[in-house]
């Protein structure tokens, strides 16, 4: 990580804003969705982007159930099923 020299208070609601400089340089828009993980006493902010819930691969991903699997994956769930799939 690298400090910003930039500080924020947190409001009575419990938000802080990015200031418009951070925004713009890492390209966050109003309504981009962000993940929030925390280590020890430190909060990260991160541009969320959909993956695979087996795998963390974000590429050929298909929506099941308001989750996110990658065609390889799904492809390799029928072989454990024993079902057979032709491509």
């Amino acid at each position: 990580m690298k400090p910003t020299g930039i500080v924020r208070n947190v409001d009575e609601l419990g938000r802080i804003v990015l200031p418009k400089e951070l925004r713009n340089v890492l390209s966050i828009d109003v309504k981009t969705p962000m993940e929030i993980f925390t280590n020890e006493d430190t909060i990260i902010l991160r541009k969320y982007e959909p993956a695979d819930i087996f795998t963390g691969d974000m590429s050929d991903l298909v929506d099941f159930e308001g989750k996110k699997v990658s065609k390889k994956n799904i492809l390799k769930l029928c072989e454990l099923a024993g079902i057979k799939v032709a491509e």
